[in-house]
């Protein structure tokens, strides 16, 4: 099976290591504590404190491995500032009188509301390849939306 790619800023593979990390060095001894503890109080098959600790060690090494995947199949995507949007380019766009700041970045780091927009999704990958005066329409179910690329930053 091919080795899945995912794009992401410099700034994000850090964050997903340093969680990686506290996860593997506070987190799982943390947790480790409290199944001792709970196991010295007897009973496992009625103890809660048991059972939650368990719940969170399955949970804790769940993110570990899905953290571990995330940074061995990164790809940090670089602004290559060739005039044409590209993974990792911030530009503006102008919708109406309405301006709007978008950044291209990999899934894992898309959130619209902050105005990361994934390569991969519609509006993301329709800028991709534009350049400034460029207007880019997008097609949506109440009808076709233009934007009009103001520039790159």
């Amino acid at each position: 099976m091919e080795q899945p790619i995912n794009y992401m800023s410099a700034e994000k593979l850090v964050e997903l290591k340093n969680e990686s990390e506290h996860r593997i060095k506070v987190m799982r001894p943390e947790i480790a504590r409290e199944l001792s503890d709970a196991r010295d109080m007897g009973d496992l098959s009625e103890n809660f404190a048991y059972h939650d600790a368990r719940d969170r060690q399955a949970d804790n090494e769940m993110r570990v491995v899905e953290l571990e995947e995330l940074i061995r199949s990164a790809v940090v995507a670089k602004d290559e500032r060739t005039g044409e949007i590209g993974l990792g380019s911030t530009f503006e766009v102008k919708l109406g009188s309405a301006t709007r700041t978008f950044t291209v970045v990999g899934e894992t780091e898309a959130n619209p509301m902050e105005g990361k927009i994934s390569h991969l999704s519609p509006l993301g990958s329709a800028f991709m390849g534009h350049r400034p005066g460029d207007v880019v329409k997008i097609e949506v179910p109440s009808g076709a939306i233009a934007y009009e690329i103001t520039k790159i930053v």
